[in-house]
């Protein structure tokens, strides 16, 4: 198998698995909890998102990754980062605009991940040295995405869900 088809393979399966992982764990466990407390649980898997600006450390990742690529993932990771955790303290304090803050992150935060998958594709960029970053790609921007469509559930079910 070469690089290209084990990043896909390593993707695809950690989708998969998150997303038992969520159906059979993480769901069931969030019901119980009131919406601001499961949309905290779920913001705090984005708070990390930080660790994109990686991609800009010299020497990190191959220098032939066109920089608007890497500066957009970079900065939009750095963006959600912040959002998620503004967001969080929103939601602990009871703030008026919590559920709109929220709405504003998780909307930015899916669109950039959609932005990013978008890159990765048209530059096909598993075949370029991620390096550490690779685990980023193949775990960590999986588990944002599940969280990501998890934070539009618990939003658009805001009304019904238990406070």
């Amino acid at each position: 198998m070469n690089s290209v088809t084990i990043f896909w393979f390593q993707l695809v399966s950690s989708v998969f698995v998150v997303s038992l992982v969520t159906t059979w764990y993480v769901w069931p466990a969030l019901t119980k909890l009131s919406r601001n407390s499961a949309l905290i649980a779920l913001l705090f898997v984005h708070v990390f998102r930080y660790v994109g600006m990686t991609e800009l450390v010299t020497g990190m990742i191959d220098p032939k990754l066109p920089g608007e690529f890497v500066s957009s993932a970079a900065y939009g990771d750095l963006l959600e980062a912040a959002l998620a955790l503004v967001s969080i303290f929103a939601l602990r304090s009871n703030w008026r605009f919590a559920i709109p803050l929220v709405w504003v992150a998780n909307t930015w935060g899916f669109v950039d991940l959609l932005n990013g998958v978008r890159g990765v594709f048209q530059l096909n960029v598993p075949s370029f040295n991620l390096s550490t970053l690779w685990y980023i790609y193949t775990f960590y921007a999986p588990l944002v995405l599940v969280s990501h469509l998890m934070i539009f559930w618990v939003l658009i079910k805001s009304k019904s869900w238990k406070s």
